[in-house]
């Protein structure tokens, strides 16, 4: 397993993260039908660990903070909490009461001690801001995460998915106030989504924050030839949001140099994400025994210039006009 630094900090990182979004109890609110319960995802937990997978990536609403729970207990049964690097999220709404979504200084302090029960632990590594709050001052939510830094509660924190321009107000705020600044930025990155480039991900190489996106293969888009699906991407309206009329020239193009290397479109789709100089992390879900050996094996390709830019060429092609 390929190690690196987490952005400009001293934290050390495998390559790859474990996605534990897919795990959790499905009966819970709002979770996802297809969620693998405890005892279906402790072989993808086990596998992580084998595979020398130890950044392991949650968030507190996934299945209603039982994906924590399970997670905490995985640590426990197949490794050593000092050797895992843990993350989650707050944002999403857990309860109706006022400090049980949101990014309030009631809340960020309420859910975090909400999550470190759930996970059994005492610190989190990496806590993440779960989107933008449009409700709450960005000074109120730098200080508090920045006081519970403090506490020893978490060690790092990091940001998802947002625009530019909030991200630079609360990179901003922090600065200002004297406070914690995130050093990493978990967004949506692939051959299919690549909007956040020019701004986003710009501004992040400029902070010296490190990527850690996720969805690699485009929701499995990018995993399989154009017109394939899988059951999830029949029934999930998730998924389907996600298709676009510039897709099918993309996949193909995967596909082909999938098809050239003698390799799996997984293992193409993933080497370019990695090939960007600014993603440190890539997260990877695992709900086949296949997800996370292809994600391994697409740390040995390296695409050339020309590789690269064969893929690219179909998105700058077809996709959004601004490109």
């Amino acid at each position: 397993m390929e190690h690196t630094r987490l952005g400009t900090t001293g934290l050390s990182v495998s390559r790859l993260a474990l996605g534990c979004m897919s795990y959790g109890d499905p009966t819970t609110p709002d979770a996802h039908p297809w969620a693998l319960t405890e005892d279906a995802a402790q072989p993808y937990f086990r596998q992580a660990v084998e595979l020398g997978v130890t950044f392991w990536d949650t968030a507190n609403v996934y299945q209603h903070g039982t994906s924590e729970e399970y997670v905490g207990r995985a640590i426990t049964r197949y490794s050593r909490r000092e050797n895992i690097v843990l993350a989650t999220k707050v944002r999403g709404r857990m309860h109706d009461g006022p400090g049980g979504s949101g990014l309030s200084r009631k809340a960020i302090l309420e859910q975090v001690d909400a999550s470190l029960t759930r996970l059994g632990t005492d610190y989190i590594d990496l806590y993440q801001i779960h989107r933008f709050d449009d409700y709450t001052p960005v000074e109120e939510t730098m200080e508090a995460l920045h006081d519970i830094i403090k506490a020893g509660k978490v060690r790092y924190i990091g940001a998802s998915s947002m625009y530019a321009w909030q991200f630079a107000k609360l990179q901003h705020a922090a600065a200002l106030g004297g406070w914690t600044r995130f050093v990493s930025m978990q967004n949506q990155y692939n051959l299919l989504r690549r909007h956040d480039e020019r701004e986003l991900m710009a501004m992040c190489g400029d902070m010296g924050v490190g990527l850690v996106p996720y969805s690699p293969n485009g929701k499995g888009r990018l995993a399989r030839p154009a017109g394939e699906q899988t059951t999830r991407s029949e029934t999930d309206k998730v998924v389907q949001a996600f298709d676009s009329p510039y897709d099918e020239p993309v996949i193909n193009a995967v596909q082909q140099l999938a098809q050239t290397r003698g390799v799996t479109m997984a293992h193409i789709a993933l080497a370019w994400v990695l090939r960007n100089p600014l993603v440190s992390v890539s997260i990877v879900g695992a709900t086949k025994p296949n997800h996370l050996t292809d994600a391994v094996a697409a740390l040995d390709i390296h695409l050339t210039d020309d590789e690269a830019a064969a893929l690219e060429r179909p998105y700058q092609q077809y996709g959004p006009s601004w490109y």
